[in-house]
């Protein structure tokens, strides 16, 4: 442990100050090579977000999750409520990927891949430094009387974030209806669409809500991922951490003087800046050691570099690191934890991928009419049955019959058109009769087996039953 005696910090989070108010952070604006490489990794993400509802694959969304219709697209691949188990397997593998990656790495997928954090830091945040200026004016302007400055100020910088939720809301809205289902809106108006103006109203809200004045709470009290980190991570887990053996030496840190021996002195690296509280955009002291506020966004790792620059110093102060390289030296390594992860994550990625190459193109359920009984016709005994053929590819489906074989005495009627066509990736309902003479009735409820055709192409085979007399003679 750092040689820290007061450890205050642990009884409140650093946006609530002793009033028990909300306390608004002003973090300085990071430079340094990781907040480069976050930029670009951001920018590419962004456009992902962004554009992932407007691309298609083939004729379908990109990225699609219509819960209302219940119809999924996920990289193009259309699902419906009849592959929600597809669903379930991706989600699952996803977590357990997820845990595997917080286990070995920390909480870095948050600093560096989460919507929020990406929003937040490089998009809403780096407006707020163009027009309030870094931290110092930040500081500034918040303490300053209502005059005209800050109220220009204020009023470009809100009506910024509100266009920009408004247009987050939009593209929000177009993963959950279809972006052609959006852009048909948009057509046709707001008064044609009163209600999703009303949803789109209410979304807007929120992001301008959740940007605006809830920022890194969101990270810090509202993100469930964040308390399970505590759960996850242990000696050996590689995050943003302070190398206190350095940093402390034995008598601790210090300010930097001129021309002084600080090996001599016994004095730690640390030169008590507080350049890393002052960048960290969830106001923490990373010095204090691993907390769950920390996003591992390397904020601080740059400041501290460039501070250690500055006065000579090594760099990595502040760096990526387990707490047993830090006290021991040891390298990473797999422990029997993450192998365990490793091992699961393999067995449901390869059962996730053949559960989607052995998915059936077209699903067809057949099904006997609810509270109808049989039906007697001289000597044939006839049911009445419900379909649905639901289309799954990308191609019209064209020519589609059915067909009893078995038993093969026995004849099957369409209502309507005896022909079907299923439109690419949508569905077909209908009603059909079969009737079967009764002397092939061995018993009150008969397998049978119709063929569902494609011209003269088997597409599957459905098994239903086939409800008869319980004697018959």
């Amino acid at each position: 442990m750092s040689n820290i005696e007061d450890d205050s910090f642990r009884d409140s989070i650093g946006t609530i100050n002793e009033k028990g108010k909300r306390k608004f952070i002003f973090p300085k604006k990071p430079q340094g090579k990781f907040y480069e490489r976050r930029k670009l990794l951001s920018y590419a993400l962004l456009i992902l977000l962004l554009s992932s509802p407007f691309i298609k694959i083939n004729g379908n969304q990109f990225l699609l999750f219509n819960v209302l219709d219940r119809r999924f697209n996920i990289f193009g691949m259309p699902f419906w409520p009849q592959d929600f188990y597809l669903v379930v397997v991706l989600m699952i593998t996803g977590v357990v990927g997820l845990t595997l990656f917080t286990v070995a790495f920390g909480r870095i997928f948050c600093g560096w891949f989460c919507p929020q954090t990406i929003f937040m830091e490089m998009v809403f945040r780096r407006i707020e430094y163009w027009i309030d200026g870094d931290r110092g004016a930040q500081m500034k302007l918040d303490n300053q009387e209502w005059n005209a400055e800050k109220i220009r100020k204020r009023a470009l910088k809100w009506t910024v974030f509100l266009i920009i939720s408004f247009i987050i809301a939009n593209v929000f809205l177009a993963y959950l209806v279809g972006s052609d289902t959006l852009e048909a809106m948009v057509i046709e108006g707001p008064l044609s669409n009163v209600k999703t103006l009303i949803v789109l109203s209410i979304f807007t809200g929120i992001f301008y809500f959740v940007f605006t004045w809830f920022r890194e709470q969101v990270c810090i009290i509202a993100c469930p991922y964040g308390r399970l980190q505590g759960v996850l991570l242990d000696n050996k887990s590689i995050v943003v951490a302070y190398d206190y053996v350095r940093g402390e030496n034995e008598n601790g840190r210090a300010k930097i003087k001129k021309n002084e021996d600080r090996q001599a002195l016994k004095l730690g690296d640390c030169i008590d800046c507080h350049q890393c509280v002052n960048v960290c955009p969830t106001g923490i002291d990373i010095r204090h050691g691993t907390q769950l506020e920390c996003t591992n966004c390397t904020a601080c790792m740059d400041e501290c570099d460039l501070m250690m620059e500055k006065v000579n110093l090594p760099k990595g102060l502040i760096r990526f690191a387990s707490e047993v390289e830090i006290t021991k030296k040891e390298k990473f390594q797999l422990t029997t934890r993450m192998k365990g992860y490793i091992a699961v994550l393999v067995i449901l990625t390869t059962v996730m991928i053949s559960m989607i190459l052995l998915r059936t193109e077209v699903d067809t359920k057949i099904l006997r009419l609810s509270g109808q009984l049989y039906e007697e016709k001289g000597k044939n005994i006839s049911n009445v049955y419900t379909y649905r053929i639901i289309n799954k590819t990308n191609d019209n489906l064209k020519n589609i019959t059915f067909k009893l074989i078995n038993p093969k005495e026995g004849t099957l009627k369409l209502v309507g058109n005896p022909i079907l066509h299923v439109e690419k990736a949508s569905a077909a309902t209908g009603t059909l009769f079969v009737e079967i003479p009764g002397v092939l009735l061995e018993t009150d409820n008969t397998k049978i087996n119709i063929e569902v055709c494609q011209g003269n192409k088997v597409i599957q085979t459905i098994s239903t039953n086939f409800l008869g007399p319980r004697t018959f003679n």
